[in-house]
């Protein structure tokens, strides 16, 4: 097994850190760089902490005299730092190209359907998970380069400067609205030089080309994607040119003399021999993914600790130091900052293992479906398998009179509530004995939402409640996203592994003619009477905020008194009495 690169310099120290964060299991220390920006350091980065700042390596004119471009990309770059304390680097910089059109032939994008390029906290995942080789045979093991940084620049891009097209955008809008602007954010993955050759460079160097060389790259080629594909992992991709041997396997190639009787045979036999022994590396990762197979066990194993975590929610975990824990209107919540977009995310309970499951990259890209017709509340499958509805919060939103009845005033009486406020309804009724849906965390964007706030009454009433640097935490400026469960069953008995129950509206349900419309209202007067009953004014409760739920014989879910069991799933117009 080859190292992936030279070892580093004894004479780099370790950097003092500012700010541990993880991010879908990989620890960064992030710092601010000196022109501004966002550098997230690996583990293998921290040790050249110095060299990675910016100013040694990106800093004009610097960067555009000594880069070289990558034969066969469009975006990558091999560029050496600038010597510090008697060391420099050479480094491979890439632009991270998600939200960009993939460029597959027709046969590749026919096996791979539904790819596009990996953000960079995802190829970053993925690598890490692949280096450490976990899945598949143990005597497998795929070297990569070494993932050293991400760097944000302090500047936003340009639509023309992005490379991304306007329809592009425009459907991933439509598909996620509120929380795609981040897409002209600009991401550089660092990664270490491996210094060395690709396969197709190494031939053509000894003047193997054509059909010769094709004879060898091709079972060398099926060789590594086999490889992969036991460990558990697909380039889309996959190229010949992504397959590097380090310049002892290619001395060892050059030194065949010429003379040799059969040396084409001979170099043939040792690369054959150098790849079978596994001594290569693989690079280029922005479509890495894994193997169904491999998918399937990770999502397996990631939604039954999620479900068994959810059921200890409120039992304290080990707290890293990027997050922390605080109490708002009576629900605790674990906090922390969503590097992908800038913005915020609050995660109801004590458990810090949660917090990575609601990272908008798990879920804002996967595809969504339309639940209501009045507001922007969306079903999604996460990329962990986890069923949730989010929903664009309506607060700071006048309530539009549809008629002049005392209902439509007392909703613009009333207003939208905040979606914390929403939770701590809901967590409040929760303990109270009254179903709800479960409310799992709460999403601030990172970029200024567009329309002005229209009702200021709850920015406010909620002026007091401020964050560590005594900045609102209700701002007037984001949108904020709620995220709840989409009820299948109590988190035991999901975690039971019992069978899935499926919900369903008050009005689906009557229009399919399991319950009457006079059921219908005599099960929403008898929620609201509920809710009276514990101080909670429901009466602007409507059908469509309350469902049912059928098991798989398509029973209705009954309580101890043999009454469908009735479970609030909309909390944005309730009120403490």
């Amino acid at each position: 097994m080859p190292s992936t690169t030279s070892p580093l310099p004894p004479s780099i120290s370790h950097a003092a850190f500012e700010t541990l964060v993880t991010v879908l299991g990989v620890v960064y220390v992030h710092r601010k760089t000196g022109n501004g920006g966002d550098i997230y350091l690996t583990q293998f980065g921290l040790p050249v902490a110095g060299l990675l700042e910016p100013s040694n390596w990106y800093q004009d004119p610097w960067f555009s005299n000594k880069r070289q471009r990558l034969k066969g990309t469009s975006a990558v770059y091999r560029v050496p730092t600038k010597m510090v304390d008697g060391v420099a680097l050479d480094l491979v910089v890439k632009n991270c190209r998600v939200g960009e059109d993939v460029p597959l032939d027709t046969h590749t994008l026919m096996q791979f359907m539904n790819t596009e390029f990996n953000s960079p906290w995802e190829e970053f995942s993925l690598v890490f998970e692949m280096r450490e080789g976990r899945y598949g045979p143990r005597e497998i093991a795929i070297s990569t380069q070494l993932p050293l940084a991400i760097y944000v620049p302090p500047e936003t891009m340009q639509l023309w400067q992005s490379g991304r097209s306007i329809d592009k955008l425009n459907r991933i809008h439509a598909k996620h609205p509120g929380i795609d602007v981040d897409i002209l954010k600009q991401y550089k993955l660092i990664y270490q030089w491996i210094r060395g050759k690709d396969v197709v460079e190494m031939l053509q160097d000894s003047g193997i080309t054509g059909e010769a060389a094709d004879a060898v790259v091709s079972p060398v080629t099926l060789k590594v994607i086999s490889d992969m594909a036991q460990k558990g992992f697909y380039v889309a991709d996959m190229k010949p040119v992504h397959i590097i041997l380090e310049e002892k396997q290619v001395n060892l190639f050059e030194s065949i003399p010429a003379e040799t009787p059969d040396r084409l045979k001979a170099q043939t036999e040792l690369v054959t021999g150098i790849i079978e022994a596994g001594d290569y590396s693989v690079i280029d990762y922005e479509l890495l993914i894994r193997t169904p197979e491999h998918e399937e066990k990770v999502k397996s194993h990631k939604r039954h600790t999620y479900h068994d975590d959810q059921c200890h929610r409120w039992r304290p975990t080990e707290l890293p130091s990027h997050l922390g824990i605080v109490e708002i209107m009576g629900v605790p919540y674990i906090h922390g900052p969503a590097e992908s977009t800038g913005g915020h995310l609050w995660v109801v309970g004590r458990n810090a293992r949660l917090f990575d499951y609601f990272l908008p990259e798990r879920w804002r890209k996967t595809h969504s479906w339309k639940l209501s017709e009045k507001t922007d509340t969306y079903y999604t499958f996460t990329k962990d398998h986890i069923h949730i509805v989010w929903k664009i919060s309506r607060v700071g939103e006048m309530v539009v009179l549809q008629n002049n009845d005392n209902q439509s005033k007392k909703t613009a009486e009333y207003g939208f509530n905040s979606p914390f406020e929403e939770f701590s309804i809901a967590q409040y009724l929760s303990f109270r004995g009254i179903p709800t849906v479960y409310v799992r965390a709460i999403y601030m964007t990172g970029s200024a939402k567009t329309e002005q706030s229209t009702d200021r009454r709850k920015y406010e009433s909620h002026s007091h409640l401020v964050n560590s640097q005594g900045e609102p935490l209700l701002r007037e400026d984001r949108n904020f996203i709620s995220i709840r469960g989409f009820f299948n069953g109590t988190d035991s008995w999901v975690a039971g592994s019992h069978e899935l129950l499926k919900p369903m509206s008050l009005i689906q349900a009557e229009s399919e003619g399991i319950i009457s419309g006079k059921s219908k209202a005599l099960l929403l007067e008898a929620m609201i009477a509920r809710l009276s009953d514990v101080g909670i004014d429901g009466s602007l409760l409507e059908a469509n905020d309350l469902i049912v739920s059928f098991d798989s014989k398509n029973n209705i879910v009954t309580t101890e008194d043999h009454l469908p069991e009735v479970r609030i799933c909309n909390f944005e117009l309730l009120r403490r009495v």
